[in-house]
């Protein structure tokens, strides 16, 4: 009998933050979403970051190593295993907040999407204007030359003699077009980006525990009215925000109306 009572507490106290959020969605112009690893975790794609059994067995470095600009160019063949394995997702589809927000940015609600994930999927479910922070896994140019090649392309060299995919014309190495730890985040990206934060009216921060910089320090250039997080565990930008949910993005978006 407690047990059901804190869960209709816990329930009407879910609908009264959702019922919040869609009255701030109702009266924002310029809405901005900021979002990390989270909001793709629910189209089935992990966090690189979650160390399990299989992976302290295979790759004895942590995994921030593994896609360093110095593990890309000092071993490069384990760059390209760890990457093939954990960052490159076959068969994944958006999701309800993936769909959500492209429907939002659809209705003039919705400025920008700010990404930390390198999925591409927000561009799937539609969403024009979106800032990737980290680049994208679907994107590979030869280093050489700067032909570009398709995430196939990555995948399949797993069938060369070296494991290491090198460009049909010249030979070089084809780098993902992400940004690995140690380099610098694309500048035009940055600046579109902190425009869009800056302009926006309402900033909704969803799936990230604003850990990683400098991306998690975009939150400082918003000026607007309301700042609204959604993650399912706390985080340091919590006691700043005018509305906060800890619970699934899915089942938060799920229940917003676009119309």
């Amino acid at each position: 009998m407690e047990n059901e009572k804190i869960e209709q507490v816990e329930s009407q106290e879910f609908d009264e933050k959702v019922a919040e959020l869609q009255k701030i969605i109702d009266e924002s112009k310029s809405i901005v979403f900021f979002g990390g690893a989270g909001v793709s975790t629910e189209s089935g794609i992990p966090d690189f970051r979650s160390q399990d059994g299989l992976y302290a067995q295979r790759w004895k470095m942590p995994p921030e190593y593994m896609v360093s600009r110095t593990c890309f160019d000092t071993q490069t063949k384990e760059f390209f295993e760890f990457y093939r394995e954990k960052l490159i997702v076959k068969g994944v589809k958006p999701n309800t907040t993936h769909i959500k927000l492209a429907e939002l940015e659809k209705a003039g609600k919705l400025s920008a999407v700010v990404t930390q994930n390198i999925d591409g999927l927000h561009q799937a479910a539609g969403s024009k204007k979106v800032y990737e922070l980290h680049g994208s896994t679907l994107r590979n140019f030869c280093m050489n030359c700067k032909e570009p090649y398709g995430i196939d392309f990555i995948a399949e060299s797993e069938n060369e003699p070296d494991k290491i995919p090198h460009c049909k014309k010249c030979g070089g190495i084809v780098k993902p077009d992400v940004v690995l730890y140690e380099e610098g985040l694309d500048e035009n990206v940055i600046n579109g980006a902190v425009q869009a934060i800056g302009n926006a009216d309402t900033l909704i921060i969803g799936g990230t525990s604003l850990v990683v910089y400098p991306a998690a320090g975009f939150i400082r250039y918003f000026h607007g009215k309301h700042l609204v997080m959604i993650n399912k565990s706390e985080t340091q930008a919590d006691a700043n925000c005018d509305l906060v949910i800890h619970d699934s993005l899915g089942k938060v978006f799920g229940r917003i109306n676009v119309g």
